[in-house]
């Protein structure tokens, strides 16, 4: 098998969207039955605690993907140099996994303070173009 030559920022692209996923199989770990694939938002509505947090940060993970891709195509079209935007682009993935952890771990003003950060950092990854 073959792996595509990408940046490490276009790999960065494909853990971030891979993220919403894991918070989703963390949030159904031992509770998720095959029954409830029959109808799984009506089990998402049940659930309360840590695995509500983690659906909620599964839903915040896609709701940010977009700007972070967008920031990651224009970042590269616009020139910037490869070594600061994979930089920008692994500490946003490493920003969102803290992220979801502190959203499951029910650590509000943390999980804000970190969202504000990889925020900021995927505001840089749109400016980093020369």
């Amino acid at each position: 098998m073959h792996l595509p030559a990408l940046t490490l920022a276009y790999w960065c692209v494909l853990v971030a969207a891979l993220l919403p996923y894991l918070a989703a199989y963390i949030a159904k770990i031992g509770s998720f039955r095959l029954r409830d694939n029959q109808a799984p938002r009506d089990w998402m509505g049940r659930q309360a605690g840590w695995r509500a947090r983690a659906l909620a940060a599964q839903n915040n993970s896609f709701e940010g993907l977009p700007f972070f891709i967008g920031a990651v195509v224009i970042a590269h079209l616009l020139g910037a140099a490869q070594a600061r935007l994979d930089m920008l682009a692994a500490a946003y993935v490493l920003l969102r996994i803290v992220y979801i952890a502190l959203y499951i771990r029910g650590f509000g003003t943390a999980r804000s303070t970190v969202w504000a950060l990889a925020f900021a950092v995927n505001i840089a990854i749109l400016f980093a173009g020369r």
